[in-house]
């Protein structure tokens, strides 16, 4: 048995879902907005969970499962919690604390365990441990005095910047207005980064596979091109052997079974590492390429 957690209807969950139905394999879909229907009895002892979830009227012995693929929104900002009561607050906060437990501690395929994520949730931590396991980083500079940055420009040329934590934000040059506004970054501290020129690469790691992206684009953050008057054309890419094996190397070190590694092919000559996605939204990678990374998923749940 296979158990896909997240939002039923987002598309790398239904991809995935998708795949399963496709190659007959049994599964079952925890769909976090129905937390108040899909009641745990677990019990975590000795670094194992017992116990079964409930799901569409039956019951799923935690024990049979052999894979688990989850992808869930902060359940903080589920719609069913706007104006609800303490009750079911505290309910949808005990079963994402259950489901995050049995996760932590099932055997087999789980993509991705929390604390093999925790990495991303600060991106100079994450950068660090990029390095430690052989990609090259940009310079960077995470600071909140603005006299800092203008010495780390003096000596690094053009800059973008980024947050420092796990949320996602927009990739921007640091340009004259932004400069202008740079004075803020006093009460909130900013990553900068020396600005790369280059091809962009976005490489999916699944299990043993790869699956590389070439993005070629005319604007810094190509995810946000298209709303920014600019374009972003995306096309199957084959890495060099070495290459491959690199991003395999570091998914794994990380503890990630999927991963989503954000690379640049510099023009000096070097790949950096941006950025190791341990939740990637590979549909849009897929949908544009045609590359079969949510058969992977599926098949390396089921091989658990």
């Amino acid at each position: 048995m296979i158990v896909v957690c997240g939002i039923a209807s987002e598309s790398p969950v239904a991809r995935v879902t998708a795949e399963l139905d496709g190659l007959g394999l049994p599964y079952a879909v925890l769909h976090q907005r129905r937390f108040r229907e899909l009641p745990f009895e677990l019990e975590a002892t000795g670094g194992a969970v017992r116990g079964s979830v409930t799901y569409d009227g039956r019951s799923v012995d935690c024990e049979t499962v052999t894979g688990m693929y989850l992808r869930l929104m902060d359940w903080r900002r589920l719609p069913e919690l706007r104006g609800a009561d303490e009750d079911t607050v505290r309910g949808c906060r005990s079963w994402h604390s259950a489901l995050s437990t049995w996760a932590e501690l099932a055997p087999g395929c789980v993509m991705n365990r929390e604390s093999a994520m925790a990495s991303n949730m600060s991106k100079p931590h994450q950068a660090q441990l990029i390095q430690r396991h052989g990609f090259r980083v940009p310079e960077t500079l995470v600071t909140n005095d603005p006299e800092l940055v203008h010495e780390f420009r003096a000596r690094h040329g053009e800059l973008v910047y980024k947050s420092i934590s796990g949320v996602r934000s927009v990739v921007r040059v640091l340009d004259r207005r932004a400069l202008d506004r740079l004075p803020l970054i006093r009460y909130c501290p900013v990553q900068f980064q020396r600005h790369l020129t280059g091809t962009n690469l976005r490489v999916h790691t699944v299990g043993s596979e790869v699956f590389a992206t070439r993005i070629d684009t005319d604007r810094v953050d190509y995810r946000y091109a298209c709303g920014d008057g600019g374009s972003a054309r995306l096309s199957a890419w084959q890495p060099p052997d070495d290459l491959a094996q690199r991003c395999l190397h570091l998914a794994g070190r990380l503890g990630l079974p999927l991963a989503g590694i954000d690379l640049m092919l510099a023009d000096d000559g070097e790949v950096y590492c941006f950025e190791v996605n341990p939740c990637p939204a590979f549909s849009y990678y897929e949908s544009q390429t045609g590359q079969p990374i949510a058969r992977a998923v599926a098949l390396a749940l089921a091989r658990g």
